[in-house]
């Protein structure tokens, strides 16, 4: 399978870029690189698609485990080296689930499913950073 983006230069220091799902978005630098900071920062984005990528396994196993949960986010934080290019050569990933019956066993699953075997992302980003993850369960009352 091949994926197919175009990234067009629309002025000063932004663009736009397709997406396969019909839905472009604009990617720009902040003030202090020369942009207006009317767009997504790149290496950003690539911590919202590791991100995206991990949650969209994570749901899907749980509603096919049929858990509840009544909310779920997903903290990303990650360091840049020092030098020139910078890139991302560690990630912390943290799982955070609410709500007043957690399955903390079956949703430790699922996190270990994403993180091990499904997501391509976290894959990916392996190849340049140290990855931790760790998971969070926040008890509330329904």
């Amino acid at each position: 399978m091949t994926n197919h983006i175009t990234t067009k230069w629309i002025g000063n220091m932004a663009f736009e870029s397709t997406n396969p799902s019909g839905i472009d978005f604009k990617i720009d630098a902040g003030p202090d690189d020369g942009g207006e900071g009317k767009g997504l920062r790149p290496k950003a984005l690539m911590l919202s698609s590791l991100a995206g990528c991990s949650g969209l396994d994570v749901v899907g196993l749980i509603k096919k485990m049929k858990l509840d949960v009544h909310d779920f986010k997903i903290d990303t934080i990650a360091e840049l080296t020092d030098e020139h290019p910078k890139y991302y050569n560690a990630v912390r990933i943290e799982y955070h689930f609410y709500g007043p019956n957690l399955d903390k066993k079956k949703l430790q699953r699922a996190v270990n499913l994403s993180v091990d075997k499904y997501c391509g992302v976290m894959e990916m980003f392996r190849k340049f950073a140290t990855l931790t993850t760790e998971s969070f369960f926040h008890n509330q009352p329904g």
